[in-house]
């Protein structure tokens, strides 16, 4: 069901934050919409269910934005993508069943302990990144079973978080592709094909048992669509691989917060 919520004063300030989550969720390899469900839930008071699907509907334009950008910067693999969209879609219909089937409590607190393992998760991995740097030139072929094998389990996974949560998957996305050895650019680029396809299935099934809430959508995109376009080119300049940690650190540090604001509310 799609409807038009009454705008609220604190509707005001969607825009901006959409803005900086299209930014850095494009600079990250993912739609951002990690932090749409606790926005709409904590802070504009959302039923946790209507959350989920206008989360996937405000994703959406950043994951199109984003995919354009990395595309004129050729830093897409379309053959990797398909690889994990394929189970993907599977996993993003199998999600969007389970969110219809537990409560709004058991869903936001599902979402924050999700959360913290995958703060946990993005920490570790850019700290063994830190001590043990691997050059592009240092990258290792892998079988075509191998990448078959990688590609099915994460996309699948990642499927099933966008379908659950209604945010972008991007965790499993990304590990799959880093433990494949290829550039990073390739990494960030290639995981937005795959969260844009993942999205695009997932609202399909939950179009079945889901309500919309468009005015929330177009506060939200009014800022996310600028910030997704910025974030490829500000990517594309980045010299150094320190500042982009110090990001992966702060963004951790903001989902183990979000985290436990989840479970504790």
């Amino acid at each position: 069901m799609i409807f038009h919520s009454t705008i609220e004063p604190v509707y005001f300030l969607l825009p901006f934050i959409g803005f900086v989550i299209g930014l850095f969720g494009t600079m990250l390899g993912g739609g951002g919409g990690f932090f749409f469900l606790p926005i709409l839930t904590l802070l504009v008071g959302v039923p946790a269910q209507t959350a989920v699907i206008t989360s996937l509907v405000a994703t959406l334009p950043i994951c199109l934005v984003g995919t354009l950008g990395h595309h004129r910067k050729t830093n897409i693999n379309f053959r990797i993508g398909a690889l994990f969209s394929l189970t993907g879609i599977l996993g993003a219909f199998l999600g969007a069943g389970i969110t219809g089937l537990i409560s709004p409590e058991a869903l936001k607190a599902s979402f924050g302990i999700y959360a913290i393992l995958i703060a946990g998760n993005m920490a570790w991995g850019t700290l063994k990144k830190t001590k043990s740097p691997k050059t592009e030139e240092a990258t290792q072929e892998q079988t075509g079973l191998s990448r078959k094998a990688k590609g099915s389990f994460f996309g699948f996974l990642a499927g099933m978080i966008t379908g659950t949560f209604g945010t972008s998957g991007t965790a499993p996305v990304l590990a799959g592709l880093f433990s494949m050895h290829i550039p990073l650019k390739l990494v960030i680029g290639t995981s937005l094909v795959v969260v844009l396809t993942n999205t695009l299935f997932a609202i399909s099934a939950h179009l079945l048992v889901g309500q919309i809430d468009l005015m929330l959508v177009y506060f939200l995109t009014a800022g996310s669509s600028i910030g997704a376009a910025l974030g490829p080119r500000i990517l594309f300049k980045t010299k150094t691989d320190q500042s982009e940690n110090k990001v992966r650190y702060l963004y951790a540090l903001v989902m183990v917060a979000i985290g436990v604001l989840m479970i504790l509310n």
